[in-house]
């Protein structure tokens, strides 16, 4: 088996959304400061119970010269915080986001985008 064959994808999204959606933007404090922004159930939402809910995100940098880079993880206490993080990156370094995320329930979840 290769780590490969436990990811999913939004091919195999079903009626609750666990794929991340992934931003980029600007944040709304410092005029520069340059944000990727990750989120599980932006349309619709995903459960967030003891039973049922994402536990974690990471995200990931792939910058220009093909090295990747993790940038963060966050993890979420079901029922208390909603699977939402935002990380300062410095855009202009990087040519790709990459994010995993992890329900309880449905197993790893990914998602890129290139930039």
């Amino acid at each position: 088996m290769k780590f490969e064959d436990i990811l999913k994808d939004k091919d195999s999204e079903g009626k609750e959304k666990h794929v991340p959606v992934i931003e980029i933007g600007r944040g709304r404090g410092e005029e520069s400061a340059e944000i990727v922004h990750v989120v599980v159930g932006k349309e619709v939402p995903h459960p967030n119970t003891t039973e049922h809910h994402i536990a974690w995100i990471e995200v990931y940098g792939v910058k220009k010269d093909g090295q990747v880079v993790n940038l963060g993880r966050s993890a979420f206490a079901p029922g208390f915080t909603n699977p939402n993080v935002r990380f300062q990156v410095p855009l202009s370094e990087f040519k790709a986001f990459c994010a995993l995320s992890y329900c309880n329930i449905h197993g790893l979840w990914e998602n890129c985008i290139e930039v």
